[in-house]
């Protein structure tokens, strides 16, 4: 029961940094789908989906590897710095080799080449500080890294509100003045990506120390070890990169070019409402990755993954419940634009699909302790070929529906495939019978609240669907539940 405490105060504190700078980053939504039509959200949103592939490619599978090896090895500082130095220099030679070459990147992604500009120094800072993030992670240091998040965040979304909302304003207010000689017209996209950028350098300058005071060792053995771990997951993370992004790519390729751009912000826009999901999810996922491995030597450990993961159904049920029964109620404070609710029915796939990745990531555990990376390689891969197929098939007619629902079939094949492949490779001992039934409930009634015309506008089902299934939970989990609370 400690363990799991420990992983519960862990899991919060790492849900803090998480779910405050996602709820500034949608606060930022409303700020950006307000001050911008749908075209230039798009172009935003394309940009940005470009920009995760190259994150994957320069963290090379770094950060999962350096917890696996930070809690294998006994010389913790020497997987430290390795890891380190192979990051920092990959990192310059990326910098150096992209802007060399910016402007025949910028005509081969047809973006203008400032924003590229922009982009090429993003992912470089951001990269220089995997490792720092990791170490503050491995070292079970959460309050630290929650802070250091949240000013990065905030610092993103004081600089989004001050050049899109007040910028211009004093601008306009005088013509001849200071404000008005820095203010550029009709700018909005530059400014988004200068202010990410701005907020990124923050970040960084922070964690040079780390850099200054590391010894700079580097162990070739031990890197060569480190990259046959890793390279399998830099495959999977560029496999979830298109499953996670790739349908905005197609959307502005495969649709006609008059509505593409503006197709795509509809889309991105209310697939944010979505996200709320991935706030529980990636919280669960900082906490749970260093968790897994410390546990990975006790003769427990199989019971305590099977533990762990029914909780994290039954609580994410939930919250996926509640989230699209109030979906209508969030898109008024998180997209404020009607312009852009065309979309709101791709809402509980998305989400719904975000939680088959959440459980994915528990039932996928047990290949990262054999130190079977590859299989998770090959499990993304699956889940890509089925977006990438899906998504060719269905945009041409059904738009951004199309790609919500390549979106839920991958994860949701992901999430099969691991549990099934598990089963021979690693035994763990799940209550399938408990989890899929509060999974199969929770779906069901969630899908009823949202698509039945008569339900969603009067929301009195969704109300009496989250109070029923919550006394469910109760019911069947009460003894834990109290003894969690210290209630008995």
């Amino acid at each position: 029961m400690t363990a799991y405490k420990n992983l519960f105060k862990q899991t919060i504190i790492y849900g803090i940094a998480t779910v405050l700078p996602r709820v500034i980053s949608f606060l930022l939504v409303g700020l950006h789908t307000q001050m911008m039509p749908k075209i230039s959200y798009g172009e935003i949103t394309i940009l940005l989906s470009y920009m995760i592939f190259f994150n994957v490619i320069l963290s090379y599978g770094m950060e999962t590897t350096f917890f696996r090896f930070y809690h294998k090895e006994t010389q913790k500082d020497e997987v430290i710095s390795t890891a380190s130095v192979s990051i920092f220099w990959s990192s310059i030679l990326f910098l150096c080799g992209a802007l060399l070459f910016q402007k025949t990147i910028s005509n081969y992604l047809e973006i203008n080449k400032e924003y590229v500009n922009y982009a090429i120094w993003i992912l470089a800072l951001d990269a220089l500080v995997i490792i720092p993030f990791s170490k503050l992670r491995a070292e079970q240091r959460p309050i630290k890294y929650a802070t250091i998040k949240i000013a990065n965040v905030c610092i993103n979304m004081l600089l989004n509100i001050f050049l899109l909302a007040i910028l211009p304003k004093l601008a306009i207010a005088n013509p001849t003045g200071f404000w008005s000689s820095i203010y550029v017209h009709d700018y909005q996209i530059g400014y988004v990506f200068l202010a990410n950028l701005m907020a990124s350098l923050c970040t960084f300058l922070f964690f040079i120390p780390n850099y200054i005071q590391s010894n700079w060792l580097f162990n070739p053995i031990l890197w060569k070890q480190m990259m046959r771990y890793g390279w399998p997951i830099l495959f999977a993370g560029l496999a979830f990169g298109i499953n996670e992004h790739f349908d905005k790519i197609l959307l502005s390729k495969l649709l006609p070019e008059s509505i593409a751009k503006a197709e795509v912000g509809a889309y991105a826009a209310c697939y944010k409402i979505g996200l709320f999901m991935v706030l529980f999810r990636t919280a669960y996922t900082l906490g749970i990755e260093p968790f897994f491995f410390s546990q990975a030597g006790n003769s427990n450990a199989p019971q305590t993954y099977a533990t762990v993961t029914k909780y994290f159904v039954i609580l994410g049920s939930l919250i996926m419940l509640v989230v699209i029964v109030f979906a209508d109620v969030i898109k008024f404070f998180l997209v404020r634009q009607p312009e852009y609710w065309e979309a709101m029915s791709i809402v509980p796939l998305i989400i719904i699909a975000n939680f088959f990745l959440g459980i994915y990531t528990s039932l996928s555990v047990w290949y990262k302790l054999i130190d079977k990376t590859i299989i998770g390689a090959y499990i993304s891969v699956v889940g890509a070929v089925l977006t990438l197929l899906l998504n060719y098939l269905l945009i041409p007619t059904m738009s951004y529906m199309g790609s919500a629902i390549a979106t839920l079939v991958a994860y949701g094949s992901m999430m099969l495939f691991s549990y099934f492949l598990g089963k021979e490779k690693y035994p763990i001992p799940f209550e399938m019978n408990k989890i899929m039934a509060y999974l199969g409930v929770s779906i069901t009634l969630a899908c009823l609240s949202f698509y039945i015309d008569i339900f969603r506008k009067t929301y009195i089902f969704g109300i009496l669907a989250i109070l029923g299934f919550s006394f469910y939970i109760y019911k069947n989990e009460k003894d834990v539940i109290l003894k969690t609370f210290k209630l008995k």
